[in-house]
């Protein structure tokens, strides 16, 4: 495995560019190249006022050492001139890159969302690649850590290339030949001192990278334990009623503490690495300013240049430094946009991963298609898990149209299972699912998903936008024991936060009643309400939805009176059995079922 992930690293740039860079080539081109040529722009206006600054350096302290006090005041002129463009291009050059960062950012993120929430990737992805952790954090946080140092990184080293050639220029140009004698033979070395800020830059860089390589890795630890430990604090405030029912705080506090342990840890050795690199960045550092002028100091006291001179020679040396040496300013920095990098990729990879497995599957997939008599036709059937565990067997059932169907058996037998083959959210398993098309599918799970929003969202969701009068919405909540929220359908709150689990119930029963769908399956979607509530909700849908064909997993009692046939699940080592049964119905349950209705209706 570890083989295998090191194999994988040396292509994780590769493979992050081939998505990152179709920027640049899809229907986001233009705007892609208008950003890039703006900020290629600046940067030239940006050297173009380095380098007239670097040639007012000599003007100036030229004048200076003869004391001209014309050519003083002439170089104090220009001055304004060469600080207001220098300030002018390197604040265009900020906006662009800002810009270009922004655009880039956005047009990936898209691209991962989408592609992480088109065809249910998102849920089906907990199955197939579950220690993929925090996959919306790799999309909100790290496509931002790769993306916006990128810009600046390709900024910065176009910028170093063109400065080190520039300056370099100038060192040649103006420095001249280093001449001494060794062992009574003259020694000429041409523009000896470009080629001492290459050598010098050259030492540092190697340097650096020898005391930063081990960074990238502990960066990337570091970063996947805080991922775990944001996790961690998730979860538990997710599940802070069951927590603090059972009084498991004391667990909770120590298994909080546990996984910041290990980010601690993951920190310690970020934080011991980062100090053998603080050695080299704080010696060259102290070398920085003072390397050029022991290298230029013996030509200004033989006289062979001006005090000018010197003063451009140490400025355009320590620019041609300052851009050879880049890497070894931003080692820090390159090792944790790698990280970002390397997690952006494996979220990319775990997505093309879940399609090629599906595809790959091919005739083992479980087909979806269209019947034509308005039922549910299932036929040869086996769904497995997707390791290859078979967990429902050769299954075929036909369920006609307005059929009641109830679906039970033991826990772990595959109900749920069926739900998500009947989604589409399944496909791993063979045999065919034939829904009738054009009809409206509702599924009501047992904990309701509820959005943030008003409540009139909540109650029309996924259909926000559609137009339903309020009167209608107001009726359907006073039916199913909710009319105290009536008032309150414009009031927009954490509603999956602020309602019981019973409550939430009923609004997905209230929804049923607005949306008024064909096909409704429910999973368990009673189990937080009492008998007399789940009569009540029951008896309400079979009296206004009585077209609705229904199937509806469940083992609580008195579900078999409001279903017509019961196919129970037995759990096998081969894979779960159905069978069937015809349902008849109590008269004491009839009775006990239209009544609750009828005070449900008159509520």
């Amino acid at each position: 495995m570890k083989s295998h992930a090191s194999g994988l690293r040396r292509s994780r740039l590769r493979q992050f560019f081939r998505v990152a860079l179709r920027f640049w080539s899809g229907q986001s081109r233009l705007r892609a190249w208008g950003l890039t040529l703006a900020v290629l722009l600046f940067v030239a206006a940006q050297l173009g006022a380095a380098v007239g600054i670097n040639s007012w350096n000599r003007l100036f302290f030229d004048a200076l050492e003869k004391r001209d006090l014309d050519k003083i005041w002439t170089a104090v002129g220009w001055l304004p001139l060469i600080v207001a463009a220098s300030a002018a291009s390197l604040s265009c050059l900020v906006i662009s890159r800002m810009l270009l960062q922004m655009r880039w950012r956005e047009w990936l993120t898209h691209r991962l969302a989408g592609w992480w929430i088109a065809d249910q990737r998102y849920y089906r992805m907990q199955f197939v690649v579950p220690d993929q952790s925090a996959p919306e954090y790799r999309i909100a946080e790290d496509v931002r850590l790769s993306i916006e140092p990128l810009v600046e990184f390709a900024i910065g080293l176009l910028s170093a290339f063109v400065t080190a050639v520039t300056f370099a220029a100038i060192l040649w140009q103006v420095a001249g030949a280093a001449h001494f004698t060794l062992g009574g033979t003259a020694i000429v070395i041409p523009s000896y001192m470009a080629l001492a800020a290459i050598v010098y830059a050259l030492v540092a860089s190697l340097a650096a990278y020898f005391a930063g390589r081990p960074l990238v890795p502990r960066i990337a630890a570091k970063n996947e334990a805080e991922a775990q430990f944001r996790a961690e604090m998730t979860r538990l405030r997710e599940n802070a009623e069951s927590i603090a029912l059972i009084k498991g705080d004391a667990d909770e506090r120590d298994s909080v503490g546990e996984n910041y342990g290990r980010v601690v840890a993951a920190w310690l050795k970020v934080i011991r690495q980062q100090g053998v690199i603080a050695i080299v960045l704080n010696t060259n550092g102290a070398l920085f300013p003072i390397v050029p002028l022991l290298l230029i100091a013996p030509k200004y006291l033989s006289g062979e240049i001006t005090l000018g001179a010197v003063m451009q020679v140490v400025a355009a040396f320590s620019a041609v430094q300052a851009a050879l040496i880049w890497f070894v300013d931003n080692f820090v920095r390159l090792a944790e946009w790698f990280a970002s990098v390397r997690r952006v990729d494996e979220l990319a990879e775990a997505l093309e991963a879940l399609d090629v497995g599906t595809i790959m599957e091919g005739e083992t997939q479980i087909e979806l298609g269209e019947s034509e008599d308005g039922g549910i036709h299932i036929a040869d059937l086996s769904i497995a898990h997707s390791n290859g565990r078979i967990v429902i067997a050769d299954a075929s059932i036909v369920i006609a149209a307005g059929e009641k169907v109830l679906v039970a058996g033991e826990s772990g037998s595959g109900k749920s299972t069926l739900i998500r083959a009947i989604a589409g959210l399944w496909p791993w398993g063979a045999g065919s699912i034939k829904l009738p098309p054009g009809k409206r599918i509702a599924f009501v799970p047992q904990k309701p998903y509820l959005p943030i929003g008003t409540l009139r969202d909540v109650l029309l969701y996924p259909e926000a936008e559609s137009r339903v009068d309020d009167d209608t919405v107001r009726d359907a909540l006073k039916r199913c024991g909710l009319a105290s929220l009536g008032q309150r359908l414009d009031e927009k709150e954490r509603w999956d936060q602020t309602l019981s689990g019973g409550e939430r119930q009923r609004i997905a029963f209230a929804r049923l009643l607005i949306q008024k769908p064909d096909i409704i399956i429910m999973d368990e979607a009673t189990s937080a309400l009492d008998e007399a509530s789940q009569d009540s909700l029951l008896g309400l849908i079979e009296s206004e939805l009585s077209y609705a064909t229904i199937i509806s997993v469940g083992h609580r009692p008195g579900l078999e009176d409001f279903h017509e046939r019961k196919i129970t699940f037995e759990k096998r080592e081969a894979g779960a059995h159905l069978t069937t049964k015809r349902l008849t119905r109590s008269l004491w349950r009839l009775f006990r079922r239209r009544e609750a209705a009828n005070d449900s209706s008159a509520a």
